[in-house]
């Protein structure tokens, strides 16, 4: 047997992990195995750019973040756009069966996903595990790398904490989440955050600005804003998606949390510094849960391909791994909900989240 394997799209922690889990199941539980691991994710797969693996090189990669493999961004929506004639869709084909392989296992996010659902309507085998730091993979409660996350986004909101509360300062402060805010509210919650704001619940800069009064009346003069990186406010709510984009291209690269900052100057007195997570919360350690489900997802991915069950995305539901089939969910985003019962509970706490 021979099984292709790639990992697509942002890296996170627990991508290593994932691919031991995957090819120590099948070392042990296939006779003749070959493991072919295709570098720079999708690219590998497109220029044959790849390195036949050994057990050894998924010893001692539990605890190490990123990939061995290496990953590189590839949209979707760019899949099929032949460029410089070259034709992406066919080069992987051609790859695919260049190397005879029996099946081809994709680590990636939505994107990848969708990727990965393509491929496998061409005719190919292939089995996805679902990646992303964001947890918006739509059909499984989970995705490895999201705790990791928001381990690293909360110690950083407490760091934040001390400091905001020695000078009595209001911060706003980036936390990853273009479309969706499950890292900002999880990491929000955890450390005590004041105010979250997320792509989900647009937000009117007075009710922020609120929320702070109300806390200095109460006699606590620092304020924690924690805001996801794609974070709107109600007008902006209202703008078409191109309306949308022209606005946040005209940023020039600078994140909202700075836009927020300059529109509650108009509200409150205090004052007001922001700050950005960024990157750290891909890189790193895997946290211990990540490890610990990384490692199931893993051994069941390696289940389907030892079972011939194909054309499955490996998710976790309801506390147990299993699988769907991958049209069920590429294409979709598994959003926060907004009237859910993790929102409701956060402000009968006290947590503003702007509306």
């Amino acid at each position: 047997m021979r099984v292709g394997i790639l990992t697509s799209g942002g890296d996170c922690q627990a991508l290593n992990v994932t691919m031991r889990g995957l090819a120590k199941t099948l070392y042990r539980n296939v006779n003749d195995i070959e493991i072919i691991g295709f570098l720079q994710g999708y690219k590998g797969l497109m220029y044959e750019d790849y390195k036949i693996m050994k057990p050894k090189d998924f010893s001692g990669i539990i605890n190490i973040g990123g990939t061995i493999l290496g990953t590189s961004r590839c949209p979707f929506k760019k899949m099929r756009v032949i460029e410089d004639d070259f034709d992406k869709v066919a080069a992987m084909k051609n790859t695919y069966a260049k190397l005879k392989l029996d099946c081809l296992v994709v680590l990636g996010g939505n994107g990848s996903i969708k990727s990965a659902n393509m491929l496998s309507q061409e005719g190919l085998n292939v089995i996805a595990l679902p990646k992303t730091i964001d947890n918006d993979t739509w059909g499984t409660d989970y995705t490895f790398g999201y705790q990791s996350a928001i381990d690293i986004a909360t110690t950083y909101l407490d760091q934040i904490h001390t400091t905001a509360a020695s000078h009595n300062r209001v911060f706003v402060i980036e936390v990853m989440g273009h479309k969706v805010g499950h890292i900002c509210l999880s990491a929000g919650i955890a450390s005590g955050a004041d105010v979250i704001l997320l792509p989900e619940i647009p937000y009117d800069i007075k009710e922020v600005a609120k929320a702070i009064k109300t806390r200095e009346k109460n006699g606590k003069k620092f304020s924690i804003i924690a805001c996801a990186e794609g974070a709107l406010s109600k007008e902006e709510a209202t703008l078409s998606k191109k309306e949308y984009k022209a606005k946040v291209k005209a940023r020039n690269g600078q994140s909202v949390v700075y836009e927020i900052a300059a529109e509650l100057e108009k509200y409150i007195d205090s004052e007001i510094r922001v700050s950005c997570i960024g990157h750290a919360q891909r890189g790193g350690q895997p946290c211990p849960y990540d490890r610990m489900i990384s490692t199931q997802f893993g051994v069941a991915g390696a289940r389907l391909v030892m079972g011939g069950d194909y054309g499955k995305l490996v998710i976790l539901k309801n506390n147990g791994v299993t699988a769907i089939p991958l049209v069920e969910s590429a294409g979709k985003l598994k959003y926060v909900d907004a009237v859910g019962a993790k929102v409701k509970d956060a402000k009968l706490l006290g947590i503003s989240f702007g509306d």
